[in-house]
């Protein structure tokens, strides 16, 4: 099968595990050892800083994703996975995902990571709100960064009508993954309304000032994890790299539907996991409990996932 074919396989599982999802609850996060300046609570926004950078972690919605062996465990039976969630202290089923997009504050530039999905999915389409709380209008976005094509990511790139609702923002998308968007008829109404908006980048440039683009491979053709540094601060947003902060942290092993190379997106999830854990590098999970910020640390043989508090 190729790239192409494998995304576009990915890209309808998502569909089809997602079309029955429901919202979740309230999403607080969980208790944990900070090692960096604690995150501020304000209405539905979280605002942290990184170095002389102001981010705000943002609410787009949540979904529920149910433990039937088709997901975040393939190839592991649904007691597996409930047995790693129980031991979280989690519940078994439904597994619950968070769509928290990223905001920073640079200057003149106001840099939104990620758009969630739009309202589509069963999700909360908060983004909106969540942004008016920051104090900041849709035209003021001035830049988008993509990590990835998925809906839950690019689906709140337009309005409800079919419209730009960031009208003033330049979108960067990865060049690969552009490429996979513009072969793929299932978003041809929304390429051809992005398109005169989209620039493209390559893994390892400077997409805006201080944020440089990863390259995270296997879970879509050019999926991308972004690092933002300023001074000597730096957190990297993983994107889709891991989905859920107990079952892809702690068995990162373990295939998830949502990849289209599934062992590359294992070797991409175990060594950011290694790399984080060795570095004690913060970390903005886009599915984890908002508000999505926080460290890894070793435990035993794996990791585990320590929210900042």
């Amino acid at each position: 099968m190729t790239v192409h074919a494998k995304l576009a396989a990915a890209g309808l599982i998502l569909a089809a595990v997602l079309a029955g999802c429901s919202p979740g609850g309230d999403g607080k996060a969980g208790d944990g050892s900070a090692t960096a300046p604690s995150v501020a609570a304000v209405s539905d926004i979280r605002t942290f800083h990184i170095g002389a950078l102001e981010a705000v972690a943002l609410q787009d919605g949540e979904l529920d994703v149910h433990n039937d062996n088709q997901t975040l465990g393939l190839g592991h039976t649904p007691q597996e996975v409930a047995a790693v969630l129980t031991a979280a202290a989690l519940p078994d089923d439904p597994i619950h995902l968070f769509i928290d997009p990223l905001l920073i504050h640079d200057g003149d530039r106001q840099v939104l990571i990620d758009t969630g999905a739009g309202g589509a999915m069963g999700t909360g389409n908060k983004l909106v709100q969540s942004l008016a709380s920051a104090g900041v209008e849709p035209g003021q976005i001035t830049d988008i960064l993509i990590s990835h094509s998925h809906g839950d990511h690019v689906g709140g790139l337009v309005d409800t009508a079919g419209a730009l609702r960031f009208p003033r923002a330049v979108i960067h998308i990865s060049a690969a993954e552009w490429a996979f968007m513009q072969g793929d008829t299932a978003m041809v109404d929304l390429v051809r309304t992005i398109t005169p908006r989209v620039r493209t980048f390559t893994p390892g440039e400077v997409v805006v000032p201080n944020i440089t683009a990863v390259d995270i491979r296997g879970h879509t053709a050019g999926h991308t994890g972004f690092e933002i540094v300023s001074g000597t601060e730096r957190l990297l947003y993983i994107g889709d790299a891991m989905h859920h902060s107990v079952i892809s942290v702690e068995r990162p092993e373990w295939p998830i539907a949502f990849d289209a190379d599934s062992p590359t997106a294992i070797a991409s999830r175990q060594a950011l996991l290694q790399r984080a854990a060795s570095q004690n590098l913060r970390l903005y999970g886009y599915h984890f409990p908002f508000p999505g910020v926080g460290h890894v640390k070793r435990e035993g043989d794996g990791f585990v996932w320590v929210p900042e508090t």
